[in-house]
C-alpha cells in the first residue's frame, strides 16, 4: 500500500469515528499531495514526494506552534499539536543524532570530502540517504561539526 493510498483509508477511518483533529489533518495532506499532482510537473506523486510534502507541513506546523506560544494562545497551539502528532506518524522513524553522526561520517569518507568546501557534496549524498530519517538542519550541523 503506498503512502497515499494509507492517507485515504485514514481519512475514510477518521470521518468514519468523527476524529476532527485527525481529519482536519489528513485532509491538509491530501490538499497538498493534490497540488502537488496538479501543478503540472508530474501525474503522479511517489512516496519519496509525499514524505518531502510531510516534513514540509511538520515544519510549518512547529513553527505556527511557537508563534501561538509567544502569542499566548494556548487554544491554537493544543489544535495545531494535535495535528503535527497525526502528521508526524507518517513519517519513518528518525534516527537518533548519534546514528545520523556515523552514518554522515560514512558519507564523507565516501565522498572522499576533508574541508568545509565539499560540505555541498556531502550534504547532497546525506540528504539524499536520510530523507525523512533525519532533519535536513540536524544534518548540515553534524557534516560542518565533520569537516571542520
Amino acid at each position: 500500500m503506498t503512502l497515499t493510498e494509507q492517507i485515504q483509508q485514514d481519512m475514510k477511518s477518521a470521518m468514519k469515528e468523527k476524529n476532527q483533529a485527525q481529519l482536519a489533518a489528513v485532509r491538509a495532506i491530501k490538499a497538498e499531495i493534490l497540488l502537488a499532482q496538479t501543478s503540472g510537473k508530474t501525474e503522479t506523486v511517489s512516496d519519496a514526494d509525499v514524505l518531502k510534502i510531510i516534513q514540509k507541513m511538520v515544519k510549518q506546523r512547529q513553527d505556527s506552534i511557537a508563534i501561538y506560544k509567544e502569542q499566548n494562545r494556548q487554544d491554537l497551539v493544543d489544535e495545531e499539536t494535535k495535528q503535527l502528532e497525526f502528521i508526524k506518524s507518517y513519517l519513518p522513524k528518525q534516527m537518533s543524532e548519534a546514528e545520523v553522526e556515523q552514518a554522515v561520517s560514512k558519507i564523507v569518507s565516501e565522498t572522499g570530502a576533508t574541508s568545509i568546501k565539499d560540505m555541498g557534496k556531502v550534504m547532497k549524498a546525506a540528504n539524499a540517504a536520510l530523507a525523512g530519517k533525519a532533519e535536513s538542519k540536524v544534518i548540515a550541523d553534524i557534516v560542518k561539526k565533520l569537516l571542520s
